[in-house]
């Protein structure tokens, strides 16, 4: 279904360029880039990716009905992405779900690109093995991409999977697992600033049909782009487009999307705390929120978000394996895994981040 240019929601101008350079409709804009469109039709850079978003958002807004039990069916086959830590994967009900957007939040050197990077391996775990055999876009913009550390889950990955053979089909599917085809199956993406990041979003939905094999979207991390924004709603907005294209993007693409956020400060009367940042409007865009944290010496893995799992706290360290389950008898009794009994309080606590 065509739908015209002059029914989206952008400034009269922009709509009399669009229509003057031939862009009756949104089906005309689908394969341009921002700069493509930017020099036809006499539009900043800027005007151009907004533009673009907004076309992405409106082709994504009709989709076929499903029953509640073709649902269920197709969450029943698919699999969640494990992180090597078993606690953390029971917390998140199999770990990290494909079709669904996650956040890891926390502050600099608490394990965020650790956990990015375990999941660009472990999503490559073959199925016979309880993996989904899939490929990885990692979206790196802070050049925090570190190839040593993805050689060393990798290797740790193969040699844990090696001592699990049983049978000829996981034999088989050892000869093709290795740290050649694990490095050669995550494909890496620089984007240095938020039109890069934006543009690439926009490019991504043609990558995933070509690449029907890429179970897992990593960007690490959406907040650095962002982080110098003078005119904030213009920055909202953006926000809020992107977060969309995400959700679109994980249903209708069967990936699951994972991305890394920052902390910041937030005055409360005369207190402080940290909180995530990007503001509270982000907040809604992930559908499963996960914060990374310290507890003197201990890092701390605490659900904050997520309509299907019960607020969870669990410890984990980072190894020179990977991502990897601590010793919950060092646990503080006060930071232990939740009960429902305590759910409810911790739920309260929790609800100002």
């Amino acid at each position: 279904m065509q739908r015209a240019v002059s029914s989206l929601s952008f400034s009269p101008s922009v709509k009399v360029k669009l229509v003057s350079a031939g862009f009756q409709f949104t089906s005309d804009l689908l394969h341009l880039e921002p700069r493509q469109l930017s020099k036809e039709a006499g539009l900043s850079q800027q005007e151009a990716q907004e533009v673009l978003q907004a076309v992405t958002r409106a082709g994504e807004g009709v989709s076929a009905a499903l029953t509640a039990l073709e649902l269920l069916q197709k969450e029943e086959e698919t699999r969640s992405i494990v992180t090597f830590s078993s606690q953390l994967d029971a917390a998140l009900g199999g770990g990290f779900p494909i079709g669904k957007t996650t956040e890891i939040c926390g502050v600099p050197g608490v394990g965020k690109t650790q956990l990015c990077l375990q999941l660009a391996v472990d999503v490559q775990v073959p199925q016979c093995f309880g993996g989904v055999g899939g490929q990885v876009m990692y979206i790196d913009t802070e050049g925090s991409f570190l190839l040593q550390r993805v050689i060393d889950m990798a290797t740790a990955a193969v040699r844990h999977c090696s001592l699990l053979v049983e049978d000829d089909e996981q034999r088989v599917a050892m000869t093709t697992f290795t740290v050649e085809t694990i490095l050669s199956d995550i494909f890496l993406v620089r984007c240095n600033d938020y039109m890069e990041l934006l543009a690439e979003l926009h490019l991504l939905p043609d990558f995933l049909l070509n690449h029907p094999r890429v179970r897992l979207l990593v960007i690490d991390s959406v907040a650095f782009p962002f982080r110098q924004f003078d005119d904030l709603s213009q920055r909202t907005r953006l926000l809020q487009g992107l977060g969309q294209q995400l959700v679109a993007m994980a249903y209708r693409h069967h990936v699951a999307v994972v991305i890394t956020n920052h902390m910041t400060t937030r005055l409360r009367g005369s207190q402080s705390q940290l909180v995530p940042a990007l503001g509270e409007n982000w907040g809604h865009a992930p559908t499963i929120r996960l914060l990374l944290q310290w507890a003197g010496s201990q890092r701390l893995a605490a659900i904050l978000k997520s309509p299907g799992h019960v607020d969870t706290t669990v410890q984990y360290q980072i190894s020179s394996d990977g991502f990897r389950d601590a010793d919950q008898s060092e646990l503080p009794q006060n930071k232990r895994p939740r009960t429902h009994a305590n759910q409810s309080a911790a739920s309260q606590q929790d609800s100002c981040c």
